[in-house]
């Protein structure tokens, strides 16, 4: 059997998420959106929009091409966050699946989806997401991006705005490496943030002496904050949501002029 037909025999399964509108002191928020990617309601006060995602997974250990816990609470990060991402340019690393990455491009960022240039199947995969979600191939490019590898595809990239990871920080021997991938792309944009959620899987485990290192400051955004302190985000049923952290990362000597929604906690 070839590997591509290994490859087609993995069992897939499709999963849908829906991320809805919130309310903040009376006030409906929401982006406009492309109508085949969003459901409109009316209510008896206002219309909202909802915005449905659908992503493949492929259930197979070797791959790691399905939803992890961390990545709905991101994308529910970047659902709340949706106003101050239009027009901005957005670069998921690691991507996998592509969940938050594609939820930004949604609602009107410009993204850029990357994963490792040694798993082409991880970005095959990333352009199947994309093609089920209709998304406008102008406004999402994906790219090949190894943490710690300084590629062309790297090099060439024009400067971020919001760099998007979820559960990058599984294996503590990648922990500098993305971190040092990170800071080459905040120091293109001195501006720019990064968005990391990622699951508690070992006390022992820290990026605190490396934040110090590269000269980073890191703040935790409570879950609560952006209710995504349950197991059902987006109308999923993703478990061990108590042990996921959402962070915010930039640099130390650069203060951000970004603000989060009223929602969320000020990162200024």
């Amino acid at each position: 059997m070839s590997v591509t037909d290994a490859e087609n025999s993995l069992k897939t399964v499709l999963k849908r998420f829906y991320f809805q509108d919130y309310v903040v002191n009376g006030k409906d928020f929401f982006t406009s959106l492309e109508e085949e990617s969003a459901v409109t309601t009316s209510t008896s006060r206002n219309k909202s929009r909802n915005l449905k995602i659908k992503i493949k997974e492929v259930l197979h250990p070797c791959y790691g091409l399905y939803v992890w816990p961390s990545a709905p609470v991101l994308a529910q990060y970047v659902w709340y966050n949706r106003e101050m991402l239009t027009g901005k340019v957005v670069l998921e690393v690691g991507a996998g699946v592509a969940l938050p990455g594609i939820v930004a491009a949604k609602v009107g960022a410009e993204v850029f989806l990357s994963d490792t240039e040694f798993l082409p199947q991880c970005l095959e995969h990333v352009s199947e997401n994309i093609s089920l979600n209709n998304l406008d191939s102008s406004k999402i490019t994906i790219i090949a991006i190894t943490w710690g590898f300084f590629s062309s595809q790297l090099l060439s990239l024009k400067p971020v705005d919001v760099i998007l990871g979820s559960d990058c920080f599984y294996d503590t021997k990648d922990f500098e490496d993305i971190l040092v991938t990170v800071v080459f792309l905040l120091k293109q944009n001195p501006i720019a943030q990064f968005w990391c959620a990622y699951q508690e899987r070992s006390s022992d485990w820290t990026i605190e002496h490396l934040l110090t290192k590269w000269s980073l400051s890191c703040e935790e955004v409570p879950l609560a904050n952006f209710d995504a302190d349950s197991a059902e985000i987006g109308g999923s049923t993703m478990p061990g949501c108590h042990t996921v952290h959402l962070l915010v990362i930039k640099l130390k000597e650069f203060p951000s002029v970004l603000t989060t929604c009223v929602k969320c906690t000020e990162m200024t």
